[in-house]
């Protein structure tokens, strides 16, 4: 079964703190829906379009698993937490195996 993955380019933070917040949120929807985080932040070299700002990379068992977690109550208390404190890319995306 394909995994599923969380992919979040950010473009823009205006509120680290509520950042923050979120990341906290996250990390504890993340691990009670079963997901890996792989990346959060780090280095970046961008090219082409791309924009040197905080990218993340969550690993799920499967697609389905993602997109529920995705929508779980957790992950939506997250969301409250972040507001309108980035811009961002979400993605929610299938592995090829």
């Amino acid at each position: 079964m394909p995994k599923g993955y969380w992919v979040s380019a950010y473009r823009t933070i205006t509120d680290p703190e509520k950042l923050a917040a979120y990341s906290k949120l996250t990390a504890r929807a993340v691990a009670a829906g079963g997901g890996r985080i792989l990346v959060r932040g780090g280095r970046v070299e961008a090219h082409d379009a791309g924009i040197a700002e905080r990218t993340v990379l969550i690993e799920f068992d499967s697609f389905e698993q993602a997109v529920a977690t995705h929508e779980s109550a957790a992950y939506q208390e997250a969301l409250v937490a972040l507001s309108d404190s980035v811009e961002r890319d979400f993605r929610i995306i299938e592995g090829i195996d």
